[in-house]
């Protein structure tokens, strides 16, 4: 009798897991080591020197920075947008080896998830306000009431809904939640002559490229420029340039194949599953969904408006994870009263919401531990030291391009974009500085990478988003792979230029 052993991919957090044991069994097998550290005082307007010895007050000066080979501005200390100690090129010393056992093992993801305690509280609050918005209707209302407006200029529906859904991605991760556009929208494609292909492109590229060139996102661009020590405004300006470029390229690319397959609908490449994906969906009716009335255009406003200020306060009044998680709790709540939810159902929804993205948090958390472990076991800095000399000499063109790639790759074993953020900005961002690149352009090279990745992911959501119409995850990748090629020529791009300028 024949077994068949059935693989199933495990999750994030276990690979994290396994990726801690890892880790803690190289504390046993790596020499320890430390980089000396350089902080910016702001109360002295100095820089501090610190290592095992002690600490050393230097002059904070474009001389200083120089003298120790750090290739940054002196305005990114001052500006505040460099918030955590960096390390020194060149000062690299052997230390007395400190390997991690079973306690730290056991205790890293708990030391982790207290250290992003910040970080995680704003991400429980945000699925707090998202699911408020949910129960209100108003997203789903939104796009049936812009769908029903477009009857005889339904290409312009597939221009409306990758943009907007592309701005939910870039704004706060729009991603899993999109599950619940499908049974709304793909009627309405249908009907407008095109086949399952544009709708699920319509909706899970429009949310993967505004994920790619997050702006705003707090569960990649905010995460991972903390992660790096940098202020997440700083390259702001180039991701949003990406953003345009990215929607434009992907709606002529959604737009020339679904001219093609209305014209002649055997182009389609679903084109043998008309029938049963038509029957699948003739049930189906937007009729349901709720009208946008006045109440949901103030919903949608005001949880627009939470994004505003946030962006507003952290680039002029210097807020911060405190500040902004107050902006959404408020948000929610004011959403509450204006959709005249009752107190019990509003607090089980947000709690409801809240623990949608617990598991999120828990992958933030355990990947702050892994950190702990390298940090606790000195092999973070000997990592980046052995790192650091591969990449010395390396074109500072060639070096960008490269992390691109290694992040496309690690986004299969990590396919949580937070979680990829804090377990490797804090290696990769400070490779940036020895061959004179700025952090931030590590982290668009972080947000390109995984974001490439995400289009094709396995263990993304793309393989439940086409289980919903039926269609064949070889018959998206056809569809998709050529669009994939010229997004990576264009982050490819994007990123070398970016250092030039």
């Amino acid at each position: 009798m024949a077994f068949k052993l059935k693989f199933t991919f495990p999750t994030a957090h276990t690979i994290l897991f396994v990726i801690a044991g890892m880790v803690a069994l190289l504390t046993w097998i790596i020499p320890a080591g430390q980089f000396d550290r350089l902080s910016y005082d702001t109360e002295n307007n100095t820089f501090v020197r610190s290592n095992a010895q002690g600490t050393e007050t230097l002059e904070a000066s474009q001389e200083t920075l120089n003298a120790l080979q750090i290739k940054i501005p002196l305005e990114t200390f001052t500006e505040g947008a460099l918030g955590k100690p960096i390390s020194i090129p060149d000062s690299f010393r052997e230390l007395e080896a400190r390997p991690q056992g079973f306690t730290a093992f056991i205790q890293a993801p708990l030391k982790g998830i207290l250290e992003a305690g910040d970080i995680i509280l704003l991400v429980l609050i945000i699925g707090g306000l998202i699911a408020i918005v949910n129960a209100t209707g108003a997203f789903e209302a939104g796009i049936a009431w812009l769908s029903q407006r477009l009857v005889g200029r339904e290409f312009l529906l597939i221009i409306m809904v990758t943009s907007l859904i592309a701005l939910g991605g870039t704004t706060f991760g729009l991603e899993e939640e999109t599950i619940a556009f499908y049974p709304i929208l793909i009627p309405i494609f249908l009907a407008a002559k095109y086949d399952a292909i544009v709708a699920v492109a319509s909706i899970y590229i429009g949310s993967s490229i505004g994920t790619l060139a997050s702006t705003v996102n707090p569960f990649s661009t905010i995460i991972a420029s903390d992660a790096a020590g940098i202020s997440w405004t700083v390259g702001l300006q180039a991701r949003l340039l990406m953003l345009v470029l990215g929607v434009a390229i992907c709606l002529l690319y959604i737009l020339r194949y679904a001219r093609r397959v209305k014209k002649d609908p055997s182009k389609s490449l679903v084109y043998d599953q008309r029938a049963e994906i038509a029957q699948l969906f003739a049930g189906s009716s937007s009729s349901h969904v709720p009208a946008l009335t006045g109440r949901l255009r103030f919903v949608l406003l005001v949880f627009i408006s939470c994004f505003v200020v946030m962006v507003y306060g952290v680039s002029q009044l210097g807020w911060w994870f405190l500040e902004m998680t107050a902006v959404f709790l408020v948000g929610a709540i004011a959403i509450g009263f204006i959709a005249g939810i009752s107190e019990r159902i509003f607090v089980e929804k947000f709690i409801r919401g809240a623990a949608d993205l617990l598991g999120v948090a828990f992958i933030i958390g355990i990947a702050r531990g892994v950190t702990v472990l390298m940090e606790d076991g000195l092999v973070s800095d000997t990592l980046l030291f052995h790192a650091s000399s591969v990449t010395e000499g390396m074109h500072k063109g060639l070096f960008i391009n490269v992390v691109l790639y290694i992040y496309s790759g690690l986004s299969f074993f990590i396919p949580s974009s937070s979680g990829m953020a804090v377990l490797t900005m804090p290696i990769m961002s400070p490779l940036a500085d020895t061959v004179g690149v700025g952090r931030e352009i590590v982290v668009n090279a972080y947000q390109y990478g995984v974001g490439l990745f995400k289009f094709v992911s396995p263990t993304g959501i793309i393989l439940a988003s086409l289980a919903m119409v039926k269609v064949g995850y070889d018959k998206w990748l056809k569809f998709v792979l050529p669009l994939v090629g010229i997004l990576c020529v264009l982050a490819m791009a994007a990123l070398t230029i970016s250092i030039y300028i």
